[in-house]
């Protein structure tokens, strides 16, 4: 029970990555937000089965007023805010195509959720944390951003900035007793992945490429979420742990 009297907000987390961020942090004892533009309400129930303490709140991450909500309301319920998971991203509506073929709508909305959305949620989230001189402010980038995948480049582009972001955010508020870390998983085998149409091949092609021959799971991630999530990482700030099975070596 690392997250005993711990309170968490996961963005993104009605399902896949993010209801395994969800769960397994209120297994560590943590009082958790569910926070998604999707009905959260079966991951709180989940939660709620196993003895958890959690509350969902349907969000768009893009939008100032609506992530100002959620940690309001995160507060109201749970009296504090200890870890922020920025994991909300459009990635399994996206279709890979050459570059010259993403219209300019199509990048403005990744950018809006993939790196707006974490922007306008630490803004949010920040000031609590610094009045209590402690946090944990955990961003989701992707292993494609070392491995300069094609056909993406606006959801790559997105999780590159989410590593600079990471950086400057943890200079800014280092001294606030805030921690900034980010991790980068690989392919991993969830709702969103499997969704799109192409899955297999390039699931293929990351299992042949990996040091551990296997394809990843989202509890894969988990060890490295805790990890940053608590105590034992605080003296870790600014850092990307890449989560992908040797895919890239960072």
């Amino acid at each position: 029970m690392r997250l005993s009297g711990k309170v968490a907000i996961v963005t993104g987390g009605a399902q896949g990555i993010g209801a395994a961020y969800a769960r397994a942090l209120a297994l560590e004892g943590a009082c958790v937000t569910v926070a998604d533009i999707l009905d959260p309400h079966e991951v709180v129930m989940e939660i709620s089965a196993a003895g958890g303490r959690a509350i969902g709140l349907q969000i768009d991450v893009s939008s100032e007023n609506d992530c100002r909500r959620m940690v309001a309301e995160t507060v109201e319920a749970f009296g504090r805010l200890d870890v922020l998971v920025n994991n909300a991203a459009i990635f399994a509506s996206l279709e890979r195509k050459p570059f010259t073929e993403i219209a300019a709508e199509e990048w403005d909305r990744v950018m809006a959720v993939n790196i707006r959305g974490p922007f306008l949620c630490a803004q949010a989230a920040v000031p609590v944390m610094r009045a209590q001189k402690s946090g944990k402010i955990i961003n989701v980038s992707s292993g494609t951003v070392f491995s300069g995948t094609p056909g993406m480049l606006h959801y790559v582009s997105s999780k590159g900035a989410q590593i600079a972001f990471t950086r400057a955010l943890a200079r800014e508020v280092g001294d606030d007793g805030i921690c900034v870390n980010a991790i980068a998983p690989g392919l991993t085998m969830s709702e969103g992945l499997l969704a799109q149409k192409d899955s297999l091949s390039y699931t293929q092609t990351a299992l042949g490429a990996r040091a551990l021959k296997r394809e990843q799971v989202p509890a894969d991630l988990i060890g490295a979420l805790l990890y940053l999530a608590s105590s034992d990482s605080d003296f870790v700030i600014g850092q990307t742990l890449v989560v992908d099975g040797g895919y890239v070596m960072h």
